[in-house]
C-alpha cells in the first residue's frame, strides 16, 4: 500500500490528539475513586454517570475519540505496519510533553532519552515507508 507525506501527517495528528488528552483525561478523572456503590453494576453505572457529567473528562475524551476516528480514516490509506508503530510510539511522547508541562512529574533524564529514541525509530520507519513508495 502506498504511504505518503500526508498519511505520515495524520498518524502524527492521531498521536498528538491521543497522547495531549491523556493527561487532562487523567486529571478530569480525579474524583473517581470516591464513587461509591453497593453492587458491581451499580458501582459501574455511577462511575460512567460520574465520568461523562464531568466536563474536565468528557471534553478530552471526546477530543481523544476525534484521534480515533482520524485513525481509522487513516488506516485505509496507510500501510498498518507503519501506523501502528508511528501512532502508538509517538502518543507516549507527547503524554509525557503534555504530563510534564502539567506538572504531573518531573522528567528524568532516562524519559528524554526515550523520547529521543522513540522519535529516531518514528523517522527511520517512515524515512522507509516513504522511500519505498516512491522508489517503486
Amino acid at each position: 500500500m502506498a504511504v505518503t507525506i500526508d498519511s505520515v501527517i495524520y498518524l502524527c495528528l492521531v498521536a498528538i490528539l491521543w497522547g495531549v488528552t491523556n493527561p487532562f483525561m487523567k486529571k478530569g478523572a480525579l474524583g473517581l475513586e470516591d464513587v461509591k456503590a453497593t453492587s458491581f453494576y451499580g458501582q459501574f453505572v455511577k462511575e460512567i454517570a460520574f465520568l461523562i457529567t464531568n466536563l474536565k473528562y468528557l471534553l478530552p475524551f471526546l477530543v481523544n475519540q476525534c484521534g480515533s476516528v482520524l485513525y481509522f480514516l487513516t488506516l485505509q490509506s496507510t500501510d498498518l505496519s507503519l501506523a501502528v508503530p508511528v501512532s502508538n510510539s509517538l502518543t507516549f511522547v507527547f503524554t509525557a510533553i503534555t504530563g510534564w508541562f502539567l506538572g504531573e512529574e518531573k522528567v528524568h533524564r532516562n524519559t528524554y532519552l526515550g523520547m529521543m529514541l522513540v522519535l529516531c525509530g518514528t523517522t527511520l520507519c517512515c524515512w522507509d515507508k516513504v522511500n519505498k513508495t516512491v522508489e517503486l
